[in-house]
């Protein structure tokens, strides 16, 4: 029996479950919390974090699990837990007045709101004593108590200020009318120029440590060689170290597959140890325009090992793809994932001195007196060096590897974050789509059809009142944000590429229409209960985070920036862009063009935060090649060209006449597979292979 349970029991969130028999009496964000909070006229305490979170663990075990804390907290504030991956929309808003009143931020988030919602002081992690430059939790919860009750026209004060700060974060970096043209090759080269200035040319990768993959800026560079454009080298050459380092290093796990959320150091060793969806997702696609371009065998290996720990670790029964795994196990970061030098020679017997040197395990260790493994080597080089050759080394690593794997699953596992987000899982479709375009391997084909059935299925209750966000225990959860249906969007575009099933596309036509209704600017100042979204001339062109309907937030905030994710409004502007094409809707292509323009400078000085979207400004730039497929039997020639790598491109392909889409109007379906390339509907003479088509597009690149 608990000694304690709180209202967070009848969650559905690993992360809200973990703090439901906390001595805190804790809250969801819900109606029933805030009309508390109005009606005692207590402080709120909100508390963000997520199952995967290191130091939220550390926060519930040193201050919500102490019952003298939290006496303090249930007396005297309204407690609400919130896991940021289940409501976004709120750490977005509350993160913003954090980092506004502190200068940074992250997770655990704990920020006090007045009893409206309107935050006025929080930080982020607290100890319990005072340390690391932090007044403790015990003394901060004091410090509020005492400024509510003695100095509430400063704390009314100081939320109405935040809220206002909040509300005007949606016009940042937005560029007046008359900047300069953003659609040139000048533009391309200058934000080459500003990734290659935060470039590691040593270690890859971008900027200092920690350091996140930044797919979007490896993406970027892949493109800008693919393009044509002077040092085209330079840039591919920075992509492909990036990737060999992470693949190298200890936050791709050398063992089972999948990529750890971010290294701590420069050289990619010591992880963030959370295995987080989108993370993977992002790193298989871009993977996959690697391979594409430069047939890499060990990409390919990395997208089938990766692939494999998504399916293996991260898939529901009905194709739906889990959240995360966490950090830690058994209190301890990365406990699942070290070794000590002692075990692996126990386990490898006479092995283990060849899969040590190669793996960098020591008996002193690498971090922390422990083992993280990673290859130090190219596979090549190390084999050389050994007088081996490279497939009996690969066969001994991969056997010995197989063998600790074994004893490493008997461990007790970190905690699997086992609820199902759209945005993530479209993302991780369009992963799918790119790894079988990249390899053929068609169980990916089939695995982005049965997840899409699912998401399209799963998380629609009914068609008045759109998606939801979440989904778990067969009930969905949570109206769908912005960031959802531009995945799910971008993700059916894809689709269709790969399966020639023009239904994928109408249901993006369907959504995207859904979410310029729902997401768009409403053109006047709007309140509705305490919500607040202004007139908005700054920028009409950019979408809400939040459907118009959503009742529960202060604000309502427009997102541009490309973090760890892409923003959902660059990428509606990619969708705009292409679906444009596809339907022949000149209003949808203006609306992405203004979305890039406003944005203007800000893309290409700073491309490492607005990563695709710079990505957009280069296929605008280079122009989207229209390409249609007819034939009898199309399927192995659309195999070939899904191959190649052309990241500038719309596709369609068909055995049978079809006048519904612009594309395949007027285009004869020969017994022959025939390849047609177009630019603005006018098509050149059909050639019969994907490597003449490759040649056509080819002869209109620069330089040719």
């Amino acid at each position: 029996m608990n000694r304690h349970t709180n209202q967070l029991n009848q969650e559905t969130s690993p992360y809200l479950l973990q703090h439901a028999h906390n001595p805190v009496d804790w809250y969801p964000w819900s109606d029933e919390a805030l009309e508390k909070a109005r009606k005692e006229n207590k402080p709120v305490l909100v508390s963000i974090g997520y199952s995967a979170c290191h130091w939220c663990h550390v926060m519930e075990r040193e201050s919500f699990e102490d019952e003298a804390t939290a006496d303090i907290m249930n007396a005297h504030f309204i407690n609400i837990k919130i896991d940021r991956e289940e409501r976004p929309d709120l750490d977005h808003i509350y993160m913003d007045a954090v980092q506004a009143m502190t200068g940074s931020g992250g997770w655990p988030l704990n920020v006090f709101l007045t009893p409206d919602g309107k935050p006025f002081y929080g930080g982020t992690y607290f100890p319990p004593q005072k340390a690391y430059n932090r007044p403790s939790w015990q003394d901060t919860l004091y410090g509020v108590i005492q400024a509510f009750r003695d100095r509430r026209h400063e704390i009314d004060a100081q939320a109405e200020n935040l809220t206002r700060h909040i509300l005007q974060s949606n016009t940042f970096g937005i560029q007046k009318e008359g900047g300069d043209e953003i659609f040139t090759e000048e533009k391309t080269r200058e934000a080459f120029e500003s990734i290659m200035k935060a470039a590691d040319k040593e270690w890859g990768g971008f900027g200092r440590a920690p350091k996140f993959p930044q797919t979007f800026s490896i993406q970027y560079l892949l493109r800008f060689n693919h393009f044509g454009s002077g040092e085209g080298e330079v840039a591919l050459q920075q992509a492909l170290l990036s990737l060999d380092r992470m693949i190298e290093g200890g936050i791709y796990d050398q063992l089972a597959g999948g990529f750890a959320r971010y290294a701590t150091d420069t050289e990619w060793l010591a992880p963030h140890f959370e295995k987080m969806l989108y993370d993977n997702a992002l790193l298989v696609a871009v993977l996959s325009e690697a391979y594409q371009l430069t047939k890499k065998e060990r990409y390919k290996e990395v997208i089938e090992e990766t692939m494999n720990f998504t399916e293996r670790e991260m898939l529901h029964g009905q194709k739906g793809f889990y959240a995360a795994l966490d950090a830690d196990s058994e209190g301890v970061e990365g406990k699942f994932y070290v070794w000590e030098a002692e075990e692996i020679n126990k386990i490898l017997g006479d092995d283990a001195a060849l899969f040590g040197e190669y793996y960098d395990v020591s008996a002193t260790g690498n971090w922390e007196h422990t083992t993280i493994l990673r290859v130090k080597k190219p596979l090549k080089e190390f084999a050389a060096e050994k007088n081996l050759k490279v497939e009996e080394l690969k066969s001994r690593l991969k056997k010995s590897g197989q063998q600790l794997l074994a004893q490493r699953n008997k461990r007790v596992r970190p905690q699997l974050d086992d609820k199902i987000i759209l945005g993530w899982n479209a993302l991780m479709n369009t992963a799918c789509s790119k790894a079988f375009a990249a390899t053929g391997n068609e169980s990916y084909r089939q695995l982005a059809i049965r997840n899409m059935k699912f998401l399209l299925s799963a998380f629609a209750v009914n068609n008045s009142d759109g998606l939801h966000h979440t989904w778990k225990n067969d009930q969905a959860k949570y109206p769908a944000f912005l960031d959802d249906y531009a995945f799910l969007i971008q993700a059916l575009i894809h689709l269709q590429e790969i399966t020639a099933d023009r239904n994928w596309l109408l249901t993006a036509r369907e959504l995207t229409e859904y979410v310029i209704e729902n997401f768009g600017n409403p053109g006047s100042l709007q309140a509705a209960g305490n919500v607040i979204q202004p007139a908005d001339e700054e920028n009409p062109v950019f979408f809400y985070y939040t459907p118009i309907y959503q009742k529960d937030v202060i604000v309502r905030k427009k997102e541009v920036y490309d973090g760890a994710v892409p923003s959902g409004n660059s990428v509606m502007a990619c969708n705009l862009w292409q679906l444009s094409i596809l339907f022949d809707n000149n209003g949808w292509k203006e609306r992405s063009l203004s979305m890039v323009n406003s944005l203007g400078k800000s893309i290409t000085r700073y491309p490492t935060s607005f990563g695709n979207w710079a990505c957009l400004v280069q296929e605008i730039v280079a122009g989207t090649n229209e390409i249609v497929m007819t034939g009898n039997d199309y399927a192995a020639g659309l195999a070939e060209l899904l191959a190649e790598y052309i990241p500038n491109r719309v596709l369609m392909a068909t055995n049978i006449p079809d006048a519904g889409f612009p594309l395949l109007e007027g285009r004869p379906v020969r017994p022959e597979t025939s390849f047609y390339l177009c630019r603005n509907y006018t098509c050149q003479n059909p050639v019969f292979s994907a490597k003449e088509l490759i040649l056509l597009i080819n002869s209109g690149k620069k330089g040719n």
